[in-house]
């Protein structure tokens, strides 16, 4: 089984990369935040927004908002609704995506690190500027995140910790967004730093490799900066 999906894996990068493939410099901002409120329910919140390497356009900006079931202390279920606004270059105009997205999330602790397996399935209504019409997809994502524990500053609340991750996005079903099967991947190294597990700031470099039905595709170099908070308040 193991080997099948390796294979398959193997033919659809091999296919993608088939295609000319156009290189950019990105900086991505994020903004992410989870809020427990009772012993079951919370609700998370987010805000992104993605620039040219010289902060100088405005590509993407997206907003992320969801409920939150807690299943236990390490699962997750998470449903919810998210605006993303994307810049249209040849054209010099954003169109908007509404979107639906509901998510499991498993976090598994070994000795002083974490691995975390999150599956997410959206539904995703993108505006088209040549008609004014709207076209739908349903897209996967799974991503694997790795959080390696290096080292405490003053206490043990206080931790350095480095990041290795991917994220792979296939596209489900028939659409006119984007008839590849892989619809981009995000590789991602950094570091973070993690204070009373309440915030983590983390900088990193990712690799996005987004693939198109229509032109060439692109691989952006991005330099990520992301702040995750999070808070219990019911100890308020």
């Amino acid at each position: 089984m193991k080997k099948t999906v390796l294979v398959l894996l193997l033919l659809i990068y091999g296919s993608s990369f088939s295609q000319k493939i156009v290189q950019n410099q990105r900086v991505w901002f994020a903004y992410i935040g989870q809020f427990k409120v009772s012993e079951r329910w919370g609700f998370n919140l987010e805000g992104q927004s993605r620039f040219d390497n010289e902060l100088g356009q405005n590509l993407q900006n997206a907003f992320r908002l969801g409920g939150i079931y807690f299943l236990s202390s390490t699962q997750t279920l998470i449903g919810g609704y998210a605006l993303v606004n994307t810049l249209n270059v040849s054209a010099d105009k954003f169109y908007k995506e509404n979107r639906i997205w509901e998510q499991y999330q498993l976090n598994k602790k070994w000795r002083q690190n974490t691995t975390t397996h999150r599956f997410r399935l959206e539904q995703r209504w993108i505006e088209q500027l040549a008609d004014n019409g709207t076209s739908y997809q349903n897209r996967f994502r799974y991503l694997n995140r790795n959080l390696f524990h290096l080292a405490n500053l003053q206490s043990e609340k206080e931790e350095i910790y480095a990041i290795l991750q991917d994220e792979i996005f296939l596209t489900v079903g028939s659409n006119t967004i984007n008839s590849k099967f892989m619809d981009q991947n995000r590789f991602l190294l950094g570091l973070g730093f993690n204070y009373n597990n309440k915030f983590r700031f983390e900088l990193g470099y990712m690799n996005q490799f987004v693939t198109s039905s229509y032109g060439n595709n692109a691989m952006n170099h991005t330099i990520s900066v992301t702040m995750f908070h999070s808070l219990d308040l019911q100890k308020l």
